[in-house]
């Protein structure tokens, strides 16, 4: 009898990411997204307002990215994932 075992490798960025206490979900600006969508993508997923919503919208545009939300690792990078599926551009740092 055999086990397979899946190896998951990990960058250095992403381990010292889990072990801080705070993380942050950056939204940078792109070229493809509207403002339309990002809105929707904030206040959807993420409860904001429309009027905060518009706001980071705004931010990102002119300053090219805007921190959306801090906390967990895992609480941040399960937002990360879903913002990405729905098309726009987001990291952790």
């Amino acid at each position: 009898m055999s086990v397979e075992v899946e190896q998951e490798t990990f960058t250095l960025e992403e381990i010292l990411a889990v072990t801080k206490d705070s993380n942050k979900l950056i939204l940078w600006n792109d070229d493809f997204n509207t403002f339309d969508h990002v809105i929707h993508c904030l206040m959807h997923y993420l409860q904001y307002s429309e009027t905060e919503a518009a706001r980071i919208a705004w931010t990102v545009h002119t300053k090219g990215k805007c921190t959306i939300l801090e906390g967990s690792f895992t609480e941040v990078e399960v937002y990360r994932k879903i913002l990405k599926t729905e098309g726009l551009t987001v990291s952790v740092e």
